[in-house]
């Protein structure tokens, strides 16, 4: 705006129009026509204080003031709007045009109209300094730039990214090289980072990548990653992400990427190395010059101030280091057991057919369902096809089973006859392992409840005259085949025992 009392002002000091354009400054075309416009209206210095710029613009050109107003663009929906892809100031400027010259509304101009916009922009990018607490945040992110490895039998060139941790208070920052930025490497440098700092910070802000949040909707809507969060409540720590394109709510990570860059990572752009240890020797070196150097606006260092004001405020490390631990879903199958790597575990039968969280660690297999442990197993290691069986996840049925032995079945079948002791006898022989010849000595025995123990005793009897070692399927055959022809040869051996002793019968002359 004009500076009309200025103008007014310096003119009755009698100073000239070149004079006064150069001091407010304006134009000296500017000067002259408030000056003309002034004596017209017998205006002359000193002015009443409540005769202000804004008032002496009505005053002086009061036609302007009363021209139609221009309509102003919506401003919260443009913002919204150039969030989409593909939608430029041009279009929106366009669409307003036509719903202005659609409702007799005058437009603003495109150069009127981004700049109203950039104006309201403005007011959206203020910045308040937020006093931090000692040992109350730790930032953590990864750096743009990668450094680089040269594998030695190939002579490929590696990326290793790095990972930095800075904490909010004294900007005391931890550095670390990892072949991928995948949960495992995301996870073990937390752990490690703690273990520098000799302590674990309240809070925790991450950026909002997949290892550390799956979803950020805002606070109503933010699910972190289970294993990241799994991670802080063994530290004892809270996750707080930072919001999606908000860089500023962790602007120590984001500066210090920037001076790891330099310091660090450009450092050492002429170095050579051949394994990501070696990488993480030169970094881990560079680190603690970076930590000692003094800033330039403030005394002391990072490392000073660290240990002075911040490490005593740190929760103490947990007396376990976290295991790593990956999370699975199955399906508890029929032999109430489920399937992980290759190997099967134990769950309580009620789960039969439920799906089931499985966190898979190193050393132990835990179920959930329901977010309830309902299982919990050592991890088997080896051959693949290895079962992990607990007694009370049996049914009861299942349970009794277990209790048979080698003895009990063999005095089982000693009642029903010799055949069928000499036929459990070979069966409980016939494998490596006795136990996995129970099911076949509890399937042949339970015969003897569906055809009788004379007709088990009588089918023994010839699959021996086969084979010394017969086995429960061959038996269950003659009993499902011929069951009517023994039928009728246990009851002639009966008779003919009765009547005659040792008398051969009618099928020894018929052969």
């Amino acid at each position: 705006m004009t500076k009309y009392r200025e103008i007014l002002r310096l003119s009755s000091l009698g100073f000239s129009n070149r004079d006064i354009a150069l001091s407010v400054p304006c134009s000296r075309n500017t000067v002259s026509k408030v000056l003309k416009r002034a004596q017209e209206l017998k205006l002359c210095w000193p002015l009443q204080d409540n005769q202000t710029d804004e008032a002496l613009e009505k005053l002086f050109y009061p036609k302007l003031n009363n021209r139609p107003q221009k309509r102003m663009p919506d401003y919260a929906y443009i913002r919204k709007e150039l969030l989409r892809n593909g939608v430029s100031k041009k279009l929106l400027w366009t669409e307003y045009m036509e719903d202005c010259r659609a409702n007799g509304e005058e437009p603003l101009m495109y150069s009127q109209f981004c700049y109203h916009i950039q104006q309201e922009e403005q007011k959206h990018r203020a910045t308040m300094h937020i006093n931090r607490k000692p040992g109350e945040q730790v930032e953590v992110d990864w750096a743009g730039d990668p450094a680089t490895i040269i594998d030695p039998d190939t002579g490929e060139i590696i990326k290793a990214y790095i990972f930095v941790g800075v904490m909010t208070y004294s900007q005391y920052a931890y550095v670390e090289a990892f072949l991928d930025m995948k949960q495992k490497s995301w996870i073990n440098a937390h752990i490690h980072m703690y273990e520098y700092f000799g302590g674990v910070a309240r809070i925790l802000v991450p950026d909002n990548c997949k290892t550390a949040v799956i979803h950020n909707g805002g606070f109503k809507d933010q699910q972190i990653n289970e294993t990241y969060q799994e991670m802080a409540e063994h530290y004892g720590t809270a996750i707080i992400p930072a919001r999606v394109r908000a860089p500023k709510d962790k602007p120590n990570a984001e500066g210090t990427v920037g001076n790891i860059s330099t310091w660090i990572t450009a450092a050492l752009r002429d170095e050579q190395f051949f394994s990501l240890a070696e990488l993480n020797r030169a970094i881990r070196n560079k680190l603690e010059l970076f930590n000692q150097r003094l800033f330039q606006k403030k005394e002391g260092s990072r490392l000073s101030l660290f240990l002075e004001e911040e490490k005593p405020l740190l929760a103490p490390l947990p007396a376990t280091r976290f295991e790593l631990s990956d999370w699975k879903t199955a399906t508890v199958q029929f032999n109430y057991h489920i399937s992980v790597d290759g190997m099967l575990y134990s769950v309580p039968y009620e789960y039969i057919k439920k799906k089931v969280d499985v966190r898979v660690t190193d050393t132990t297999i835990e179920i959930f369902y329901n977010h309830n442990r309902i299982a919990s197993h050592r991890r088997l290691k080896g051959r693949t096809g290895q079962y992990s069986t607990i007694t009370e996840h049996m049914p009861e049925d299942h349970q009794k089973y277990l209790e048979w032995n080698g003895d009990r079945f063999r005095k089982w079948a000693e009642r029903i006859g010799i055949n069928t002791y000499t036929v459990i006898n070979a069966i409980l022989t016939s494998k490596g392992v006795e136990q996995q010849t129970y099911r076949s000595c509890m399937g042949l025995l339970k015969l003897a409840e569906k055809y009788s123990d004379a007709l088990l005793e009588a089918a023994c009897k010839k699959a021996l005259s086969y084979t010394a070692s017969p086995s429960y399927k061959s038996v269950k055959n003659i009993l499902v085949t011929g069951s009517e022809k023994l039928v009728s040869e246990t009851t002639d051996t009966k008779t003919t025992h009765k009547a005659h002793g040792i008398t051969r019968g009618a099928d020894y002359y018929r052969r």
